[in-house]
């Protein structure tokens, strides 16, 4: 599985810090939305533009995206983690509402970085920024 995310904003970053921290059995990767890896899985998907603002989960050869995606991702984790799916009573209008909203703030509250986070030496093996995302 495959978690793409906004490489310049602190709150995805904080995100994939969280995941990193509790997926003891290293299920996921991880791309920049900047990346070759994302950009090429944008254009593939033929993804809106708007999915640059958003988390993408890529498996099994299908995407997932906003709220969607979010809750995949935490319940995979297993564990407590599962019950985020309890989430799934709300209608997706719902739950992609709320998504977007802290999604159009996210600089502002959380604020960006110059850059695209540098993958640590432990766990940099997970990140595919320079890989096709068909591999």
């Amino acid at each position: 599985m495959v978690i793409l995310f906004d490489g310049v904003c602190n709150l995805c970053n904080g995100f994939v810090q969280f995941i990193i921290k509790r997926d003891k059995n290293r299920l996921f990767q991880f791309a920049s939305l900047q990346s070759n890896y994302g950009r090429n899985l944008i254009s593939h998907f033929k993804l809106p533009l708007t999915a640059t603002g958003t988390v993408i989960l890529y498996h099994d050869g299908k995407v997932s995206v906003e709220s969607d995606a979010s809750i995949e991702i935490i319940s995979s984790l297993g564990g407590m983690w599962k019950c985020v799916k309890v989430f799934k009573i709300f209608p997706r209008f719902i739950r992609n509402g709320l998504y977007r909203l802290l999604a159009r703030n996210r600089y502002r509250l959380f604020g960006k970085t110059d850059q695209c986070m540098v993958p640590s030496d432990n766990t940099k093996d997970r990140f595919l920024d320079d890989t096709a995302f068909w591999q």
